[in-house]
């Protein structure tokens, strides 16, 4: 009966459309910070040729920084607390989302072919629990045809790591 309770009320619960507003909004006005200094570093005044590099980019970031303060106090202020997502749902959600963002990581260490090899091998052994024989038939058979076309076909040379520069790519 307690179980039952705690999943009634985990389909009730979850993020609201105000908290996930104000996440998004703080997450934008951090992207536009970055942009303002990176872009203030290469030049964002006017000079005498006219606007300098970073002059447009510079304040695209502060159209970013102002609307999302603008989200962020809506959100704060908002009383609606209709849910976005629930914590199940969510859950699924970043089951997909943290292994992406490391594999994206991975690709600038190792290399794409690596990276993709050990993301759908991960992907497949823990999610969908094949065997260990289908999951490395899989994931290196798919990354060695991805090379062979991309390298060998196309000659599109992709990101690559320490394991393709030992055998001289």
């Amino acid at each position: 009966m307690e179980q039952d309770q705690k999943q009634a009320h985990a389909h009730r619960s979850g993020l609201t459309y105000a908290a996930a507003d104000a996440f998004i909004a703080v997450a934008i006005f951090a992207i536009g910070v970055v942009m303002m200094i990176d872009n203030y570093k290469i030049g964002a005044g006017w000079a005498k040729s006219g606007p300098e590099s970073g002059y447009f980019p510079f304040r695209i970031g502060a159209i970013l920084c102002i609307a999302s303060v603008v989200v962020l106090l809506k959100a704060l202020l908002s009383k609606d607390r209709k849910i976005f997502v629930t914590w199940d749902r969510l859950k699924l959600v970043l089951l997909v989302l943290l292994p992406t963002t490391v594999y994206v990581l991975a690709v600038q260490f190792a290399g794409i072919y690596v990276a993709s090899t050990l993301f759908i091998g991960a992907f497949m052994r823990l999610m969908g629990k094949y065997s260990w024989l289908k999951t490395l038939l899989v994931s290196i058979g798919i990354n060695v045809t991805l090379f062979w076309m991309f390298e060998k076909q196309f000659m599109v040379p992709l990101p690559k790591g320490p394991l393709e520069a030992l055998f001289g790519y």
